[in-house]
């Protein structure tokens, strides 16, 4: 019933405060029920007696607990306002992470109270926003996106109140997830298109690498050397390099934008001279160019999957599947 993470960085008398208060919300304290003794707290979780009292203080502040001396501590009430409150780290706030955010919130609804913090993908920020926000919630989601040295940030998080978002890796796997497979993604999408693809004589993955996630890069590359395709991976689009039979895969859609206007200025059509693949579906690729190809996530799902698992206590990695939608610039 009551579980206290010696190796988390949330003071103990809130960890032992959360416990009792989340015990009485799922009905394993009762109201007038006896709560275990502060000698038994003590020696079971190996706490300090200031620790234990500490937290018992702040619980008949409250109006949770009360007491009756020499016979111990009592629930004192079941209809107190304990609410959830969830720390949710995004890195930025894109058309996709909107997409994420409406449908985690709508399926939320009014059962939590959710505080939205962003780190603009820098590890001072993200590691301020998580040391400032440690003991304040009772779940905690982050989007670590591609940054280095995070894990631990990370691990001075509650290990069972954490959640990863969009992205993880090897030393993020005890951590439950709703994530995002990039080389399985990416491969898996190019393949559908295996047919279209061979139509062309070289593939272009242009890869900024300041907030993509290194995934597509593998799956790019174990694509191309499986079936044999010519290929050029490039930090930017150089309009030297761009002739007939190119086929450019576009994270970034910006080099979307750029690949679009050159395509007109060199009277290049575009699915038929040249190629395009752009990653994450929008409206608005449904129409541009008469329609661009995508390798897309359903983040209406992640955000919604993600909440469930917050609601019902899952403690789950799940891979968000991705597919290929063909269009006309393919």
């Amino acid at each position: 019933m009551i579980s206290i993470d010696n190796q988390s960085s949330v003071p103990k008398y809130k960890q032992l405060i959360t416990a009792i208060e989340k015990a009485i919300v799922e009905n394993k304290l009762v109201k007038n029920e006896k709560l275990p003794s502060i000698n038994r707290i003590c020696m079971r979780h190996q706490l300090s007696r200031d620790t234990v009292m500490l937290a018992y203080n702040e619980l008949k502040k409250r109006g949770v607990i009360y007491a009756i001396l020499g016979k111990g501590y009592f629930v004192k009430s079941i209809a107190f306002n304990y609410e959830q409150r969830i720390f949710l780290l995004f890195d930025e706030l894109n058309s996709f992470k909107e997409d994420i955010l409406n449908s985690f919130l709508e399926t939320i609804k009014d059962k939590a109270h959710v505080d939205i913090f962003f780190h603009h993908f820098n590890r001072e920020m993200f590691t301020k926003l998580i040391d400032d926000s440690l003991g304040n919630y009772s779940k905690y989601i982050v989007m670590p996106s591609n940054l280095e040295k995070t894990t631990e940030t990370i691990s001075k998080l509650p290990t069972q109140e954490t959640y990863i978002l969009d992205q993880t890796r090897e030393d993020l796997k005890k951590y439950p997830a709703v994530y995002q497979n990039f080389i399985k993604d990416m491969f898996s999408a190019l393949e559908k298109g295996l047919d279209r693809l061979k139509k062309y004589q070289k593939l272009f993955l242009i890869f900024p690498g300041k907030k993509e996630p290194i995934g597509m890069v593998i799956g790019f590359e174990n694509f191309c050397k499986t079936y044999h395709f010519e290929f050029e991976i490039n930090s930017e689009f150089d309009t030297n390099t761009f002739q007939k039979g190119n086929v450019y895969v576009l994270p970034n859609d910006r080099d979307l934008v750029q690949i679009i206007e050159s395509a007109s200025d060199f009277q290049f059509h575009i699915g038929k001279d040249i190629g395009l693949i752009s990653y994450n579906d929008t409206p608005l690729k449904k129409v541009v160019a008469n329609g661009i190809t995508t390798i897309s996530t359903d983040f209406s799902e992640m955000g919604q999957l993600l909440a469930q698992m917050i609601l019902t206590n899952s403690k789950e990695n799940i891979e968000n599947k991705s597919q290929l939608i063909l269009r006309n610039s393919l």
